[in-house]
């Protein structure tokens, strides 16, 4: 069954992959396509708004939501960090003002939210700044007609604290070695469990050894590590990536990058994948 006219993916994986290299260079392919698209930062880095392009200055001026204390405090009746634990507060505040107020606008079709992480809550403690980000979570998942990009932080506690539920996509990211791979299938797992739909395991930095070392380790984990996603994507290596740091979306200006390349392909992909109910395919 299709959910509206727009699609929503969260890309996750172990720290160091390139999950938001590959969130940037999405987001601002999709926009050139003509999607509107929100690329919405929840690693707690934030460095998102440095690979889209924005600049020192600019992203230095973003306040994460999680940092918003007003905002919260208008939200959800608390200001972060006062006395009086345990006191009442909005467990479904009204966050449909969240994009007007807080987005940036990267380039035409494409903004930016920053949202920050969400705090792992001690002793089982619900603060105020969680539940705002969470009914944003939300919130955003319901949007039609618009494409949203969530760059996770590193590891699988999103899905734990059900951030993805709603979105009807997961883009796991991994390079070719053991550690990352286990996370990724891991990762694929709580996925499903989380109710994405449509989970695709997308391999960065790519070279003549991937194959290998991949069926290595399907040797070693005793099943095939593509069973377990809906499709497989192989990005190419590319050393220019690193020299154009931190805006790397550059990258999809260099009409001989084969990572441009394949990442327009993949959102070509995605793009043309608008149902829960997506195929079954596999490159």
């Amino acid at each position: 069954m299709c959910q509206g006219n727009g699609f929503r993916v969260v890309i996750t994986g172990k720290g160091g992959v390139g999950k938001t290299t590959l969130t940037s260079c999405l987001a601002t392919q999709l926009a050139r396509n003509g999607v509107m698209v929100l690329a919405v930062d929840e690693d707690p880095q934030m460095n998102l708004p440095h690979a889209l392009g924005l600049g020192i200055e600019a992203a230095g001026k973003i306040v994460p939501l999680n940092l918003n204390h007003g905002y919260i405090e208008e939200k959800t009746g608390i200001r972060p960090g006062a006395s009086g634990w345990g006191a009442m507060f909005k467990l479904n505040p009204d966050v449909n003002d969240v994009v007007k107020r807080f987005g940036v606008n990267v380039s035409n079709n494409l903004n930016l939210l920053v949202m920050g992480t969400v705090k792992q809550a001690g002793g089982g403690c619900l603060c105020a700044e969680n539940v705002l980000l969470d009914s944003t979570i939300r919130h955003l998942a319901l949007r039609d007609n618009e494409a949203i990009l969530l760059d996770t932080q590193a590891g699988v506690e999103h899905f734990g604290r059900a951030l993805a539920k709603g979105f009807n996509h997961c883009l796991v990211v991994s390079d070719d070695t053991f550690n990352a791979l286990t996370v990724a299938e891991h990762s694929a797992k709580l996925a499903r469990e989380s109710g994405i739909a449509h989970v695709s395991l997308v391999i960065n930095r790519g070279n003549q050894g991937t194959a290998e070392k991949m069926a290595r380790f399907d040797d070693y984990i005793g099943t095939g590590l593509a069973q377990n996603f809906n499709s497989v994507f192989l990005l190419p290596f590319e050393p220019r990536l690193e020299t154009l740091e931190p805006a790397v979306t550059r990258i999809m200006d260099m009409k001989d990058s084969d990572y441009g390349a394949a990442v327009a392909a993949l959102a070509s992909r995605l793009g043309s994948h608008t149902c829960e109910c997506a195929e079954n395919h596999s490159h």
